[in-house]
């Protein structure tokens, strides 16, 4: 297990992630599989890792007392570290939230707390609510170690709420696709040049980036036919200086027995970073569709699809996953179910984009979601 110094301690680099936890049949929504998960935690322990990351509102506010009970009480307090999340939109009662979390996860301290999920939109409130002065009050007193926050910010707003104050550490989603593709290389400088110690979320990018295309999973196979596609994710993560913990979702025994054995190898050397990145690029354009916006297909739809939206969500479900694309889908008119392959859109199309087959793919997708 690779271990890095934070404040004279060591602390593993693989974190464990308990938003992703196994449920009961598997299916979403339902309670945490309590024998399933706590295997993944004693697995876990067994092998080194030493953080373990979850908030106030992961699987419907019960993560906190699983890891209470799976973690703080089956273990020494002083064998791992507990990261926890306010967050404004599910209670704005930061003294009552802060003491329940305690209640729940079996400890009278909290080793990393964070504001949660900072954007322009909720970190005002963050600000004015005083919930960040109580917690620097609560850290003076020992109930909270290091403070900082998570943030799914513009880069703006990003420098404007790590200025705000004296943090820790700092939470962003970083991985390889959004290095190249995002905002998240110049999220990691702005942290850098405030010396934040950095904890990742979203390094594998919600799953996406433990299986591309069909081709491109077979080029990194081919270079290193014993290393799964996500072990590429959590390497590359390893090269970046100030990375404290990479934080992983870990679902089954076979995914945490993979990131355990990635963490025993050496980051991606110069040749291996390059490759990947060539990598990146031949799946960015083999999932992307590229539709301009142009709307020349528009007009002619006997349907009234408007087909450059119906296009971006797909795009959006093929590099993103499935999260908040219902949602979209229903705000529609009408969407990819109502085409009716009439090909009066291709006509029209100046990338020759097979529109009404790209309609039926998507049709089919959405109607699993």
């Amino acid at each position: 297990m690779l271990y890095r110094d934070y404040k004279n301690e060591k602390i593993s680099v693989l974190g464990m992630g308990n938003m992703r936890l196994p449920v009961v049949d598997d299916v979403q929504g339902n309670p945490i599989d309590y024998k399933r998960a706590e295997e993944i935690i004693d697995f876990a322990m067994a092998n080194g890792i030493t953080y373990y990351d979850t908030a106030y509102v992961y699987h419907q506010r019960t993560s906190e007392d699983f890891l209470g009970d799976a973690l703080v009480d089956r273990y020494p307090r002083d064998s791992f570290k507990v990261a926890t999340k306010f967050n404004i939109n599910a209670t704005t009662d930061y003294v009552a939230c802060f003491e329940e979390q305690l209640k729940k996860l079996h400890t009278d301290y909290i080793d990393f707390y964070l504001i949660h999920a900072v954007n322009a939109d909720n970190g005002p409130k963050y600000i004015e609510s005083g919930c960040i002065e109580y917690f620097k009050e609560q850290k003076a007193k020992g109930r909270i170690k290091n403070l900082g926050f998570s943030a799914h910010a513009s880069c703006e707003y990003l420098r404007e709420f790590a200025d705000y104050t004296d943090w820790d550490f700092a939470q962003i989603q970083l991985n390889y696709f959004d290095w190249t593709y995002g905002t998240a290389k110049e999220e990691y400088e702005i942290l850098r040049e405030r010396n934040l110690p950095i904890v990742v979320m979203e390094s594998i990018r919600g799953g996406r980036l433990s299986a591309l295309t069909e081709e491109c999973d077979a080029l990194l196979k081919g270079r290193q036919p014993d290393m799964s596609v996500s072990s590429w994710a959590l390497r590359w993560l390893m090269t970046l200086p100030g990375i404290q913990v990479v934080l992983s979702g870990m679902s089954t025994m076979d995914q945490i027995k993979d990131n355990v054995a990635t963490f025993d190898k050496a980051p991606l050397n110069e040749d291996e970073v390059k490759f990947l990145l060539e990598v990146c690029d031949k799946f960015h354009n083999q999932v992307k569709i590229p539709c301009t916006a142009c709307r020349y297909c528009t007009p002619g739809c006997p349907m009234g699809i408007e087909i450059p939206t119906v296009l971006s969500i797909y795009n959006k479900y093929k590099v993103d996953g499935a999260w908040g694309i219902k949602e979209q889908l229903e705000k529609l008119t009408a969407g990819p179910k109502d085409c009716i392959n009439c090909g009066a859109c291709m006509v029209e199309c100046p990338q020759s984009i097979k529109i009404p087959e790209m309609m039926a793919e998507f049709a089919e997708v959405a109607a699993k979601l």
